[in-house]
């Protein structure tokens, strides 16, 4: 064991503020990380679901997991998948020296769960507190996406703020649960209502995974999972008398394009977190949104923003594997 973490675990429990602004003892309530932390020094070893695990086959290149069943019942892979995957992929190759600050990525090609897919990252920096990835998912020799990670570990506040949670929100326990695309275990609660704010469609969601994650980074892969796959029919929903979302993949050509993904404070996916999302711009047959994520105590804890496709098809598509 090296010195730095031996060095870590003892003052993680005689000096319990010097990491984590609170005790570390058994029973002590989850803190927020208020000085220094890396989660290197964390010790902890994670059970992963199986999509989050990778297999590594050469230096800093890894094969993922590719599901049983694709998340929209498509041999397309979600764009999530990706993210979560690229997520973890980058965590790995730093030695979980440092946790992911933010992810873009862009979906150049439709992706198969028929084959392979790997994962490659590529070292921009890694310094002390600070590293960059790029990071390209391939199948069978075809560029399918590339993201940039930024990674860093956090350091003390020296100021903090955020904007308030919205107010006047039904609770989880109010609510039944709902059919969005999440990560396999998730649950999601979906606030009911055609919510605007400014004239734009508004959507508010609980949701938690069903078991703690050690890894900052699987924490953050199962979130950005469930920011992916909503904006572009909640773009729809005012025009629900005009245009027929079960016509996408058919005679609608949709498609998530780019996504990204901000990671601003620790969280346990376990516990409710409240996803706030915002279709803000459609015209053109594209749709641009994103959103923001708070604990239900109310810390903003991730934003995301996402570029997609929304337009009449030229020709009758194929469900299976068009956008």
């Amino acid at each position: 064991m090296g010195i730095w973490r031996l060095v870590a675990r003892r003052i993680r429990w005689l000096e319990p503020d010097a990491l984590t602004g609170a005790s570390n003892r058994p029973g002590a309530e989850a803190p927020i990380p208020t000085g220094r932390y890396c989660p290197g020094m964390d010790s902890r070893m994670d059970d992963l679901p199986d999509l989050l695990e990778l297999a590594e086959v050469g230096p800093g290149r890894y094969r993922v997991f590719q599901p049983a069943s694709s998340a929209e019942g498509r041999d397309v892979v979600f764009s999530g998948q990706y993210l979560a995957q690229m997520l973890m992929a980058s965590e790995k190759a730093a030695g979980g020296a440092k946790s992911p600050r933010s992810i873009h990525a862009v979906f150049a090609r439709v992706g198969s769960y028929s084959q392979p897919i790997e994962i490659t990252v590529d070292s921009m920096q890694a310094g002390r507190t600070w590293g960059s990835d790029t990071v390209t998912a391939e199948q069978e020799g075809r560029l399918l996406s590339r993201g940039i990670v930024l990674l860093n570990c956090t350091d003390p506040d020296l100021m903090r703020h955020e904007p308030a949670i919205p107010a006047g929100v039904p609770g989880p326990d109010d609510l039944p649960p709902g059919k969005q695309t999440v990560f396999p275990g998730a649950e999601i609660r979906t606030v009911p209502g055609d919510t605007t704010r400014d004239g734009v469609p508004v959507e508010m969601a609980w949701h938690r995974f069903e078991r703690p994650l050690a890894s900052p980074a699987a924490n953050q892969a199962v979130l950005v999972w469930a920011t992916c796959g909503e904006l572009i029919g909640l773009a729809m929903r005012p025009y629900r008398n005009e245009i027929d979302i079960t016509q996408a993949h058919r005679t609608l050509s949709t498609g998530v394009i780019a996504h990204t993904a901000h990671f601003l404070d620790p969280f346990d996916v376990s516990e409710w977190l409240l996803i706030v999302s915002e279709a803000t711009k459609a015209a053109g047959g594209r749709v641009y949104g994103g959103g923001a994520v708070h604990t239900a105590d109310g810390r903003l804890v991730a934003t995301f923003q996402q570029d997609s496709m929304a337009k009449a098809a030229a020709a009758e598509l194929d469900p299976g594997r068009s956008m």
